[in-house]
């Protein structure tokens, strides 16, 4: 531990399993420890739970539902608020938390505890707008009256890449709407979650509404959760292939369904770009948490004309970004999570290289301890190569040319993924063309980030079913009742 502040901020964090309002070890008595991924340090050991405490938290939610959905929308929202005003009071304290377990930068930890806080103030102010309607029937003698309800007890698995944003996306909404949660959070940073039931706790959270399980046996512990009938809405963010697994599980008692998967984002760069405009788009798109994100720009598509000048500033960019530990000054560049998505990393480069890629900055892991990989550019990298199909999470930009916008579309659309693609260009009718005719859920128009509180995340093909945030966040958590009024003619 290199300092008081970092042991004082750990210490403060429960450790355990949050199951209806109480804080508890796992049924089992076993835990799992937490990883610093810099230096391979362990920070902490948090309960790990059994089959049996999923069914506990799940229980605690289901009797928490009716109590929760008849709050008033005003009290569901005021506690929302209350809790991100808290985030936002503490969030040096749960930055340094986050890059402890997760390894971003700490100037990028600062910006997702904003971000994260910003939905539970979203929707704090969703909350109280649920509406429904009311309508004469056209034939007349009849109304039609429609309202809208909470779906009921919610289950969610969120990633360790935002371990706090990817859970007040997913709690707030749920909360506005009157929903109750288990939630599980990643077991390589569980801390993040943990601190944050603690605040929902001070907010005013009830027992029972919110329910934490952190697990490393996922399945064990998740698949019984799902395949009881209480719970009725599973909300994934993930790979695709356990998103997969997770909807079969789901059709078994037709559970309501929101999946965010994998991603392969393009990123267009048309040969009347703007090209410092693109390289620090590309810079968004690509460094924003190490590149683990799943819109992060996994494919660069650059007009030929300008690829040369495109991949020389770029690589001028990404070779002068400070790598190292993210809680010291000036680094802009933390490890990668564990050492499997550092092994894939070093994998994917390798087979690029092995097809003809040449390494312009990077490509080369570092020796000591941390799962560390440098900033990296590759041009002439092939379309048969690996890491024009998977997605590499990691620092890494693979360069190709195109000659016509037919030719980049192709490119682009040329995946089993449909998240988000990003497009560089001074043209207003190319824009709105290849914005249209790009197979994602999301598109950046000169800019490289779509997050946005305010706005509909998710993607279409492989990478999911549904949207989080925007107006229409809340709606993936409420039911529609249509009651038939006669008499009144």
């Amino acid at each position: 531990m290199n300092s008081d502040l970092e042991r004082k901020v750990l210490d403060a964090v429960p450790t355990g399993l949050l199951i209806g309002g109480e804080w508890r070890q796992a049924a089992s008595g076993a835990t799992t420890k937490v990883e610093d991924p810099s230096t391979g340090e362990v920070l902490a050991e948090v309960a790990d739970a059994a089959p049996e405490d999923g069914i506990a938290a799940l229980t605690a939610a289901h009797e928490a539902q009716a109590a929760w959905a008849a709050v008033a929308p005003r009290e569901r929202s005021d506690i929302l608020r209350r809790a991100y005003e808290a985030m936002i009071a503490r969030q040096d304290d749960l930055a340094l938390l986050m890059t402890l377990e997760m390894g971003k930068p700490l100037a990028e930890s600062r910006g997702e505890v904003a971000y994260a806080a910003e939905f539970f103030r979203w929707f704090s102010e969703e909350a109280v707008r649920i509406d429904g309607g009311f309508a004469t029937a056209p034939a007349g003698g009849s109304r039609f009256l429609v309202m809208k309800q909470p779906v009921g007890p919610c289950v969610f698995i969120t990633p360790w890449n935002f371990p706090l944003a990817m859970g007040t996306r997913k709690i707030g909404p749920a909360l506005a709407a009157g929903c109750t949660v288990v939630i599980k959070p990643a077991p390589q940073t569980p801390l993040s979650m943990l601190a944050l039931g603690e605040i929902l706790q001070e907010a005013g959270v009830p027992a029972g509404v919110l329910n934490i399980i952190n697990a490393t046996d996922a399945q064990g512990v998740m698949e019984p959760v799902i395949r009881d009938g209480r719970a009725r809405k599973l909300s994934f963010t993930g790979s695709t292939g356990v998103g997969k697994i997770l909807l079969e599980q789901c059709a078994e008692k037709v559970l309501r369904t929101s999946l965010e998967l994998g991603g392969n984002a393009s990123f267009l760069v048309f040969d009347d770009a703007d090209l410092d405009k693109a390289v620090e788009g590309a810079m968004l798109a690509k460094m924003r948490n190490m590149g683990e994100a799943c819109t992060a720009a996994n494919r660069f598509y650059v007009h030929r004309s300008v690829a040369e000048a495109f991949a020389a500033k770029l690589g001028e960019r990404m070779g002068a970004l400070k790598v190292g530990r993210g809680t010291e000054d000036g680094v802009q560049v933390g490890p990668l999570v564990d050492a499997k998505g550092l092994g894939k990393v070093v994998d994917l480069v390798g087979d690029a290289v092995a097809h003809g890629a040449r390494v312009t900055v990077g490509g080369e892991k570092g020796s000591g301890p941390g799962y560390f990989y440098p900033p990296t550019v590759l041009v002439d990298v092939p379309q048969n190569s690996r890491l024009n199909h998977e997605e590499v999470f990691g620092p890494v930009a693979p360069i190709s040319v195109f000659d016509t916008e037919d030719e980049a579309l192709a490119a682009a659309n040329a995946t089993e993924f449909g998240l988000v693609n990003y497009v560089f260009t001074e043209n207003l009718n190319r824009a709105l063309r290849v914005a249209e005719k790009l197979e994602s859920g999301m598109v950046g128009l000169n800019t490289g980030l779509v997050s946005n509180p305010a706005a509909p995340f998710g993607g279409i093909k492989e990478s999911g079913l549904g949207r989080e945030g925007g107006t229409v966040g809340i709606e993936e958590f409420l039911e529609l009742k249509y009651v038939a009024i006669g008499g009144l003619s």
